[in-house]
């Protein structure tokens, strides 16, 4: 089983168009001012947004893997991304910097290279 992609909804379609253009997600497909999908820069899952009047923003955070965080977060900050928290390690290994997208979606920016699926607390099978 693998995940094909994750669906989150937007208040405003060309806002968050440009936003998820603008943290590098290439747009593939665009429908009607209502739907979008983006390849994420490596990997084979894709992402989508689709425009509701009243978009339920919950406590789902999606998780968005880089070499560098640190790299990254500069980047963005230099495309006016605002974040939450700049780049820290956690307690569990990984660096993460959170952030949101326009409609209030939580997004972060993580680096954990094997440990991702490895850690060593990780259930033997």
């Amino acid at each position: 089983m693998d995940m094909n992609q994750v669906a989150v909804e937007a208040r405003d379609f060309n806002e968050a168009l440009a936003f998820y253009s603008k943290i590098g997600l290439r747009l593939i497909v665009s429908e009607r001012d209502e739907y979008a999908r983006f390849e994420l820069p490596s990997g084979s899952s894709t992402f989508s947004l689709y425009v509701s009047d009243q978009p339920v923003v919950g406590n789902t955070v999606l998780y968005f893997e880089v070499d560098d965080v640190d790299q990254k977060f500069t980047e963005l900050c230099k495309l006016g991304i605002k974040f939450e928290s700049p780049p820290t390690d956690q307690t569990y290994r990984w660096r993460t910097a959170h952030f949101a997208d326009p409609t209030g979606n939580k997004l972060c920016l993580f680096h954990a290279g094997n440990e991702r699926r490895f850690p060593p607390w990780r259930l033997n099978d």
